[in-house]
C-alpha cells in the first residue's frame, strides 16, 4: 500500500538502455516493461526504472516519494526548506515534482493523479 513520504520508485540513469537491460536481465532474470525508447520499468522488490533520455538525464539515482495530494505535499517540502528543482508535470502514470533537500539531494514526489 502507498503511503504518503513513502519511498516508491526509484530511476537510475542508463547511458545505453539496451546494454542495461542485458546485463540485469542476464545477472539477475530481471523482466522490464518498455514506456518508449528511453524508459524501461523494473519492478524487483522496489519498483523503478532506467532512464535513458540524454536530455533528462542526472548521473545519480533519483528517489521518487509518493503523495496522496500532490500540492500539499509541495508545500511541506518547501516549508521545511527544500527548493524546487522541477515543478508538478504531468508523465505517463500521474504527475511529480523534483526537489532538492538542504544537502542539494535531488529527490522526486509524485502522485497518480
Amino acid at each position: 500500500m502507498r503511503e504518503d513520504g513513502k519511498l516508491d520508485y526509484i530511476e537510475l540513469p542508463a547511458a545505453n538502455l539496451p546494454q542495461t537491460k542485458a546485463f540485469y536481465s542476464q545477472a539477475f532474470g530481471w523482466t522490464f516493461v518498455d514506456y518508449g525508447p528511453t524508459y524501461a520499468a523494473f519492478d524487483q522488490g522496489l519498483d523503478g526504472g532506467f532512464d535513458a533520455d540524454p536530455a533528462d538525464r542526472t548521473r545519480a539515482p533519483l528517489p521518487v516519494l509518493y503523495a496522496r495530494d500532490l500540492e500539499a505535499m509541495q508545500t511541506r517540502v518547501e516549508a521545511a526548506g527544500g527548493r524546487i528543482v522541477r515543478p508538478i508535470y504531468a508523465f505517463p502514470g500521474g504527475r511529480r515534482f523534483h526537489f532538492a533537500d538542504p544537502a542539494r539531494t535531488e529527490m522526486a514526489v509524485w502522485c497518480e493523479s
